[in-house]
């Protein structure tokens, strides 16, 4: 992978198993913030799981992202990548993103994800 590239994962629990960079969010809060990052620039990949662990979840993330498409200044992500084994919450993400224009692929069972940590 080029090194340039920037790569965003947003999930509680997994990485990357191929230990390629990527900025991670353990949160949705930390998601957000990093978000902010790139309000001006671009994002190549976007990873986004639904559940977050106890009660949080990615949807403070997709707001930031509706929200900015709602203001016509939607964030630069070449793929949204939606690898939540969430079936449900996957599908809604995916049909609010592309509602706003947002480039999504469903990714949810993706090799490329995994448990780093396992327990």
């Amino acid at each position: 992978m080029d090194a340039r590239r920037s790569v965003v994962v947003v999930d509680d629990l997994r990485s990357f198993v191929d230990g390629r960079n990527a900025e991670v969010a353990r949160t949705s809060a930390a998601g957000v913030e990093l978000l902010s990052r790139y309000q001006d620039g671009r994002l190549d990949e976007l990873w986004l799981d639904h559940d977050l662990g106890g009660d949080d979840t990615i949807w403070p993330v997709v707001e930031i992202l509706e929200r900015a498409a709602f203001e016509k200044r939607p964030l630069d992500i070449g793929v949204i990548k939606v690898h939540s084994a969430n079936p449900s919450g996957a599908a809604k993400i995916v049909q609010v993103l592309r509602h706003w224009g947002y480039r999504v692929h469903v990714a949810s069972g993706s090799t490329e994800v995994g448990y780093l940590d396992a327990p």
